[in-house]
């Protein structure tokens, strides 16, 4: 399953960005929505960038704290080089090629940021991650995931499916996009909100809620 995500993200490595917008139907409110989460004095927070990609996520939040500095971690290589090559000339970015969920970290962090990435994780090793999110926050720390949700039963999942689909169709990609899309989404393993929110609750965190939901799309947002 692992090696099957890591084929799927490096072979789309080089389209992902301009892809993105199209096949998100709610995209600026979306991304948005995890940057106006983060709300510090300080101009040079600690922020952590989980399966972070391109560094579509880190981007947003550069634009809003450009001294900020970012630690990248993902599985693929080819995904983290296109990431470098969008913050080249940066001091500020560090890069980490590995799985985010099993790392050991020797650093903590104002904030722990994600985005479309978590829900490749099985439940088991979701609540486990929020717990070593947890553990590697600063007293005040916040964690925003920016994901994928499963809905409250099979009838919600296929119209969200429904929605999605029609969304993509009417956005202008081509089919091979679409089809090579569809074919990731088949490794998913979304979670609920609600199973999200206890396992936030369960790790420790002070306050946990979805703060953002458009069908299987939606905005956690957890503090210390």
């Amino acid at each position: 399953m692992l090696e099957d995500v890591i084929k799927g993200f490096d072979a789309n490595a080089q389209d992902y960005d301009k892809e993105r917008r199209k096949l998100l139907p709610c995209f600026d409110t979306f991304y948005g929505t995890a940057v106006h989460l983060i709300e510090t004095d300080n101009p040079a927070p600690t922020i952590l960038d989980l399966g972070a990609g391109t560094g579509l996520l880190s981007a947003f939040i550069l634009a809003k704290y450009p001294n900020a500095n970012i630690t990248l971690i993902d599985l693929s290589e080819k995904m983290l080089e296109r990431a470098k090559e969008r913050f080249a000339g940066r001091d500020n970015i560090r890069y980490l090629t590995g799985d985010y969920s099993q790392y050991s970290y020797n650093e903590t962090y104002d904030y722990v940021v994600s985005s479309l990435s978590i829900h490749h994780l099985t439940q088991m090793d979701k609540a486990a991650l929020f717990k070593t999110v947890f553990g590697i926050l600063k007293g005040n720390g916040q964690f925003i995931n920016a994901d994928q949700v499963a809905g409250t039963s099979s009838f919600f999942d296929a119209y969200y499916r429904e929605q999605w689909e029609a969304s993509i169709r009417a956005s202008g990609l081509t089919e091979e996009a679409m089809e090579a899309s569809r074919q990731r989404r088949k490794l998913d393993i979304n979670a609920s909100v609600h199973d999200q929110i206890q396992w936030l609750q369960e790790a420790g965190f002070a306050d946990a809620d979805c703060v953002f939901k458009m069908y299987d799309f939606g905005v956690f947002y957890a503090k210390k």
